[in-house]
């Protein structure tokens, strides 16, 4: 049963919407929100432990989400747009176990629009979520633009399972902007999945590890189309001791191009990165750049980093094949492998769901 709220969405516009991971039941979620160009269509939680509204909202009511709005750029010195409409603010309480995932979308409808959102993101000491946001496009939403800034807040020993899901169309151009700042023991995992046409993105998400034990993980999934740039990394900057980072990345060039870029600094001893790209080339037309960098201020540091970049073996696909596949079946079934879903650390609930998505997206590329 989809909500009353969206029943002005079309059929294919709900397709899109959930394409990005957007449950519109609401049925296995705990909270919601969703905003369709500058308009916030709805937010909601379901249970006690999580707040959620839209960021105008918690400016407004909540004296704190003040100090918090903007406050990871300028510990590090960085600027950000201001001109945002809209965006999501999500504090889940002290000591919450928030079982089922908390979803958000950011949805483009109109023609040329230039969406542009601010997002707040607090987990208190303690608490454990799992976070999905889907951004997608309309049909409608030719030369489209998405620009979205998102801070996150993790206190001592908090946990956020952080999965973004971009659903676009191939003339739409997006520039994701985030900072993370953990403290004392907390987890920070952040998935990327991009399966779907896009004209062009630019995202280096960067998270700071400030308290001793912290860790951090950033995952990325990325099918890149003909006509497609995606220049797409991540940063960690291992500034206690004590703390752990990976980035792992798996891309598919159909004969688009990715940049593929890794940044961990560690700013402290007893630290442990590792940083991971692997690249598959499916077209004479697709290029991968995979660019790592690590650098220390200490000796006393475990850094390492590896990157492949291919073509699917022949003979792979010839053994496919004399089982009864075609040629195309057959790319399919061993890019399905290599984007391996498990590298995200998902529920069963999210890592089923996203299967799905893969899989569906990947019969349709070939």
């Amino acid at each position: 049963m989809i909500n009353k709220e969206l029943n002005n969405f079309g059929q294919d516009d709900r397709d899109i919407v959930s394409s990005s991971g957007m449950d519109l039941t609401e049925k296995m979620r705990s909270a919601s929100f969703l905003q369709e160009d500058s308009r916030v269509q709805l937010y909601r939680s379901f249970i006690d432990g999580v707040q959620i509204m839209s960021i105008e909202e918690a400016l407004r009511n909540i004296p704190e989400a003040k100090s918090y709005f903007g406050s990871s750029f300028k510990l590090l010195g960085r600027e950000y747009p201001t001109d945002t409409q809209g965006g999501y603010f999500i504090r889940v309480k002290k000591g919450a176990t928030v079982k089922l995932p908390i979803q958000a979308c950011l949805f483009l409808k109109a023609a040329g629009f230039k969406q542009k959102v601010h997002n707040v993101i607090i987990i208190e000491e303690g608490a454990k979520v799992y976070l999905i946001t889907g951004c997608s496009a309309s049909k409608s939403a030719d030369e489209g633009f998405h620009l979205g800034i998102s801070e996150f807040f993790l206190k001592e020993g908090a946990y956020l399972n952080f999965t973004m899901v971009h659903s676009w169309k191939e003339d739409v151009s997006v520039k994701p902007i985030s900072i993370a700042l953990l403290d004392k023991g907390a987890t920070f995992i952040s998935n990327y999945v991009s399966l779907r046409p896009v004209k062009e993105i630019t995202m280096y998400p960067t998270a700071v590890l400030q308290g001793d034990g912290a860790k951090a993980s950033f995952n990325s999934l990325i099918l890149s189309h003909p006509g497609s740039l995606q220049d797409i990394g991540s940063r960690v900057i291992l500034r206690a001791k004590d703390t752990h980072a990976e980035i792992v990345s798996r891309a598919v060039s159909l004969g688009g191009k990715v940049i593929a870029r890794g940044h961990l600094k560690a700013e402290n001893k007893d630290i442990k990165a590792h940083l991971e790209c692997r690249g598959l080339i499916l077209s004479e037309q697709g290029t991968i750049h995979a660019i790592p960098e690590m650098e220390s201020d200490f000796r006393d540091v475990d850094m390492s980093h590896e990157a492949a970049i291919g073509r699917i073996n022949k003979e792979e696909i010839e053994y496919l094949c004399s089982r009864g596949f075609t040629r195309e079946q057959a790319q399919s079934v061993i890019v399905r492998g290599f984007m391996d879903v498990d590298i995200l650390g998902l529920p069963d609930l999210l890592k089923k769901e996203i299967d799905v998505l893969e899989e569906r997206t990947l019969k349709a590329s070939f």
